[in-house]
């Protein structure tokens, strides 16, 4: 079975060294590719005001937040849903940074002693879509993820969201997923295995380009040529 926990985190700023604190965090569960409902959505109350800049971001006011478990009253309880799980995160380091930075002040372990590993979208859309935009907006646009709902920063939307532009961004992986031989035993257990087929004995046609298809594919190349100014490879 694989678990993945797709997951998000609103600050009170940037800085986590700095003192900043973690006011939200959401996660959303994938198993096996598909979700299951089983989400974690939390507030904390962070002891201090965001900076205006976050909470232009996020909306999540001191006010709104006060009555809300600090992180230390939730932590076992975060670590128990994360625990061997491998995470999904957009812009991993700065999650990261902040959920360890939380740890720490508990003596507690960095969060790579209790999940299976961290993958970064942010990354993985920069190999894919290089020299673009790969915010998680852009993403969703690029993509054709339904973000209409998302005017402000919310933990929770944003891992939703998230998982929509992870699945789309490796669709078609399983593919390329070798089984393991107890489900290579199932498949073959009721069932024989199809023999291969020899292509050796099959001689495929070879089709000629007729008198005006030659013409028009000399068109073609002169155009190209011209175009580029005489410098395509087979004229030169």
């Amino acid at each position: 079975m694989s678990r993945l926990i797709v997951l998000d985190t609103e600050t009170t700023g940037l800085s986590a060294e700095g003192g900043d604190r973690i006011i939200e965090l959401g996660c959303v569960e994938l198993v096996n590719r598909k979700l299951t409902g089983n989400n974690l959505h939390l507030y904390f109350n962070p002891g201090r005001d965001s900076h205006p800049d976050a909470l232009r971001v996020h909306g999540l006011t001191t006010a709104f937040l006060s009555d809300k478990a600090k992180f230390a009253e939730k932590a076992q309880e975060i670590l128990a849903y994360l625990q061997g799980a491998e995470l999904i995160i957009h812009n991993a380091p700065f999650d990261v940074g902040f959920l360890n930075k939380e740890f720490s002040l508990l003596g507690l372990k960095p969060l790579s002693h209790y999940v299976d590993g961290v993958t970064d979208t942010l990354a993985m859309a920069k190999d894919l879509f290089p020299g673009k935009r790969n915010s998680l907006d852009a993403l969703c646009s690029r993509l054709e993820v339904d973000n209409s709902g998302r005017t402000l920063h919310g933990a929770l939307l944003d891992a939703e969201l998230l998982a929509d532009v992870y699945i789309n961004m490796t669709r078609g992986q399983n593919a390329l997923v070798m089984p393991d031989d107890d489900d290579v035993s199932e498949q073959q257990s009721g069932a024989d295995v199809p023999q291969g087929i020899d292509l050796r004995s099959i001689r495929l046609p070879v089709l000629q380009a007729n008198e005006q298809e030659l013409v028009a594919h000399e068109a073609a190349l002169s155009e190209l040529d011209k175009a580029s100014g005489g410098k395509t490879i087979w004229r030169i």
